[in-house]
């Protein structure tokens, strides 16, 4: 079997055969060190970062965590996009620990269920994030890049580490329980590799500079954009948005000359609403929830592009994607099967059918998660015989495949993935709040906004605000309930389980 020399590993059958070591901090190093890695934007001037000098960082971070962390060990990374997040991921790598993404818009309760269900000890961060962390982890400050003192002259030496070593735990909303942590091996990156590239049309064009304003913090930005841009020898830019707009964004693209896009549909429905255009692109891809045929024509006009949709999740990504040079891309799916993974329809009994089905993909996949932390009854439920079951609903159209709906209950709000059950739970310690119901309710711009539906304990009072800032203080700004109705009951199972489908017909009803 010959290997496909663009994607290492992945060979011309479609399957995978790594090396026995394989570390993804050498990964994304492995070039010339004047060549151009980052370009940050995170302050007034924008600073060219080449390999060289974040590999210095990186180094200059490890030998800060060799004394206090062992092979193995999860160390957390609480950081915005910066070159000081990049380098702590491949500095945790490169040790042979294991990264831990942690959100900065996370409040408290949310930082303390990862952090304590990780079993985090250290967590790199900055001035920001050492406030945030209170007492929840011990911080230790990532510093500015370019500070004072040469380096050593050698490198530290890459951990020896396998594809399946345990290299990132990334947590992802579910519907039930807290959120589950998505175990990945040092493969993951090769693993995205090849949708990453075709999502952008071939990334790693003359001229191709990738950025996206989703958070590194975030599957999407890191394994989507900023790691596989590192790894393709694609420079990679870092900027900070509080809040995006159009303004904004059309600023950063011209300040870093960025010629690739990673947009999550909110962000294009933003810059449709606005009318904002967007100069010297060559490729814009999206992904999270499908597009339809009115924005890709926008993106046509507007943005010069046809934009490439793809498809994934957390627990298995980038596993579907369109890309326009290759063949027409088709409003209403999210593409084709990309090299290396194995894609399928099934029906309950788990054969593939041409009809309405379950998304499924075959283990082998070098995306695929290794297992969830901790949980290996929720790791089982995951699987069904050789198929990881993504928990959506799919139909083939050819080749091609339409995304119909999420089999669960889980809220995609301006390209979050949101758990109910964790805010439903923040709700639940509320003093007046007696039960809870949250589901989502359909918006044009956001997809679905978070709703909940309250009832309230006797002779409680509390206004919509009151609850709502409950769990803005406590989880995350994007997450908060947008809209609280007060019921007298809610709909109930006879073991007295809130039947979500019943609130989201209703929530649907009154958008109607």
């Amino acid at each position: 079997m010959a290997s496909d020399t663009t994607y290492p590993g992945l060979m011309a059958d479609g399957s995978w055969v790594f090396p026995a070591r394989l570390n993804m901090a050498a990964q994304a190093l492995d070039h010339d060190e004047s060549q151009l890695a980052l370009i940050d934007l995170t302050g007034p001037d924008r600073h060219d970062v080449s390999v060289g000098a974040l590999h210095d960082h990186v180094d200059r971070i490890a030998r800060h965590l060799l004394d206090k962390v062992k092979p193995g060990d999860r160390v957390g990374v609480l950081l915005s996009q910066s070159v000081g997040c990049a380098a702590a991921h491949l500095a945790i790598w490169k040790i042979g620990a294991i990264s831990v993404p942690l959100f900065k818009l996370f409040q408290h309760d949310a930082l303390a269920s990862r952090i304590n269900d990780a079993g985090l000890s250290y967590v790199l961060t900055d001035a920001a994030g050492e406030t945030q962390l209170g007492a929840l982890a011990t911080p230790l400050r990532v510093e500015p890049l370019l500070i004072a003192g040469a380096e050593a002259a050698s490198r530290l030496p890459f951990a020896d580490t396998t594809p399946e070593t345990p290299a990132v735990l990334i947590y992802t909303s579910g519907t039930t329980g807290s959120a589950k942590g998505a175990v990945h091996g040092h493969r993951v990156l090769s693993g995205h590799l090849p949708g990453v590239a075709i999502s952008h049309d071939h990334l790693g064009q003359s001229g191709d500079c990738l950025w996206t304003p989703a958070d590194w913090a975030w599957i999407g930005g890191l394994f989507d954009v900023l790691m596989p841009g590192l790894a393709l020898g694609v420079p990679v830019v870092s900027a900070r948005l509080d809040k995006f707009t159009p303004e904004a964004c059309a600023e950063i693209i011209a300040r870093g000359e960025v010629r690739n896009v990673f947009f999550p549909p909110t962000a294009l429905r933003v810059l449709k609403s606005a009318g904002q255009g967007l100069d010297g692109l060559r490729s814009v891809a999206s992904g999270g929830e499908p597009l339809g045929a009115e924005m890709l024509a926008w993106g046509q006009q507007n943005l010069g592009v046809t934009i490439n949709e793809f498809y994934g999740q957390t627990e298995c990504n980038m596993t579907v994607s369109s890309c326009a040079v290759d063949f027409p891309v088709r409003p209403g799916c999210i593409g084709k099967p990309v090299p290396g993974c194995v894609v399928e329809v099934i029906d309950p009994d788990g054969a593939p059918t041409k009809g309405e089905g379950d998304v499924v993909v075959r283990r082998g996949a070098a995306s695929m998660m290794l297992k969830y932390w901790n949980r290996p009854e929720a790791t089982a439920e995951k699987f069904h015989g050789d198929w990881l079951v993504t928990g959506d609903r799919g139909i083939w159209e050819g080749d091609y495949l339409r995304f119909v709906g999420r089999e669960d209950d889980v809220i995609t709000s301006a390209g979050y993935r949101i758990g109910p059950a964790e805010i439903e739970d923040c709700l639940m310690t509320h003093p007046a709040v007696a039960t809870v119901g949250v589901v989502g309710k359909p918006d044009p711009l956001r997809t679905e906004i978070v709703k909940a539906y309250v009832v309230l304990k006797a002779g409680a009072t509390a206004t919509e605000k009151e609850l709502q800032d409950h769990v803005k203080q406590r989880l995350a700004q994007y997450s908060y309930p947008r809209e609280v109705e007060f019921l007298d009951a809610l709909p109930m199972t006879v073991t007295g389980k809130v039947i979500r489908k019943e609130l989201k017909a209703r929530a649907k009803g009154e958008v109607n």
